[in-house]
């Protein structure tokens, strides 16, 4: 089914090239004050145990094993976030910022439905409704503030090849690919080497045809996450979008709401391996933005989601299945951090989301929503326009009082 793509190119000059001193806009619709936001949707399910994980917790090792890092302090230990939680160690730009005060982990939170299916989980995370919509919450919302500061189409840019769902709608959006980003990502190549590794003629194929490229041993038989040397010999195409977002986002009359995605996410096996590839990217990408908005970044929230968490007990791979809670971050300087928020379940069996998962406390929609209002200023009465159904109440203390 071909999908109509409803997108502008927001009278960008022609040939735009990544790294240029300057970008050109024509009739764009931003002030130079007004806030920005940027919506980064992690493809396939972050383990939210992993990347903050709750060392606090004395039920956790019971389940996980190997999966669980030392302790903050510890050679290759988390990075401490106050006592009780710790940040993975690819994080390490997230976590200067939560010294800074400038990113909020927000733990044990979940969308509004309870599907452990990836294609329908992200269909209702865009949505942000409890039908399977062809529109999505952040084009609700960009239709709104367009229409409250009668502001022209293209308040709005998707970063990458395809316009996403959550970006889809009546509101006419820009769409933005710099040359070179449908490079498939270093983790694929990784993953179709495992799945090709038995095979006598495919296997040694992919193995020898990686080599050739400069890939590690390690990659090319598909057993681990490429090196940090394996991932320099190409750019990084979400840290690539991450950097142009924020040129684009730092204009005077620029847009002032991206959305971007990354991918990664699926860990079944090998996580320890395999997680920390795409979190490092994803610090990459927040540091690239934060740099490339410059004074713009105090203007700025950050909100990266996934579709839903995975399982609290190790599978028999080394791995994680699909579950129910998760975390979600917010990042910028204009988000009250420097403290991981939501409400912690604890993980006695007990406390589990059907014996198995992160229970949710804290609805996805509804932190979303609290950024909109607070930040952007979607009215209070709109919030119903952007997540339709039962009614969503914001959350407030996210964002740094005006």
């Amino acid at each position: 089914m071909m999908i109509r793509r409803r997108t502008a190119l927001l009278g960008l000059a022609a040939g735009w090239v990544l790294g240029r001193s300057s970008l050109a806009f024509a009739g764009a619709p931003g002030g130079p004050d007004d806030p920005r936001f940027v919506v980064i949707i992690l493809r396939g399910a972050l383990d939210g145990l992993a990347a903050v994980t709750p060392y606090g917790d004395a039920d956790l090792r019971t389940y996980r094993r190997d999966l669980v890092l030392p302790e903050p302090g510890q050679e290759g230990g988390l990075l401490d976030l106050g006592g009780f939680y710790g940040l993975h160690p690819s994080l390490r730009t997230l976590h200067a910022l939560y010294g800074e005060g400038q990113v909020l982990p927000v733990h044990a939170v979940a969308g509004h439905y309870r599907s452990r299916s990836h294609f329908e989980a992200q269909d209702y995370l865009e949505s942000g409704a409890d039908d399977r919509l062809n529109s999505g919450w952040l084009n609700r919302a960009v239709s709104v503030l367009q229409g409250k500061a009668n502001r022209p189409d293209g308040y709005g840019l998707a970063m990458g090849l395809t316009v996403p769902l959550l970006l889809r709608g009546a509101a006419r959006v820009g769409s933005y690919a710099p040359a070179g980003s449908q490079h498939p990502g270093d983790d694929l190549y990784s993953q179709i080497a495992a799945l090709n590794a038995s095979d006598p003629v495919t296997g040694p194929a992919f193995r020898n045809g990686l080599k050739a490229r400069g890939f590690s041993e390690a990659a090319g038989a598909g057993t681990g996450m490429p090196s940090p040397a394996d991932r320099s010999r190409k750019p990084d195409a979400f840290t690539r979008l991450s950097a142009a977002a924020g040129q684009m986002l730092a204009q005077p009359r620029g847009p002032r709401v991206a959305a971007l995605e990354i991918g990664g996410w699926d860990t079944h096996a090998g996580q320890a391996g395999r997680l920390a590839g795409p979190l490092a990217q994803l610090d990459r990408g927040i540091g690239a933005l934060r740099q490339n908005l410059g004074e713009n970044w105090k203007r700025t929230v950050v909100l990266a989601l996934t579709e839903f968490g995975r399982t609290v007990r190790m599978n028999g791979t080394g791995g994680t299945d699909h579950g129910t809670g998760t975390v979600t971050f917010l990042a910028g300087g204009a988000v009250a951090g420097g403290k991981v928020d939501g409400t912690w379940p604890g993980l006695r069996s007990g406390q589990l989301f059907e014996n198995r998962d992160l229970a949710p406390t804290t609805d996805l929609r509804a932190v979303a929503a609290g950024i909109l209002c607070d930040h952007l200023r979607l009215p209070l009465h709109a919030v119903a326009t952007v997540f339709p159904g039962p009614k969503t109440e914001p959350v407030r203390g996210l964002i740094v009082p005006a």
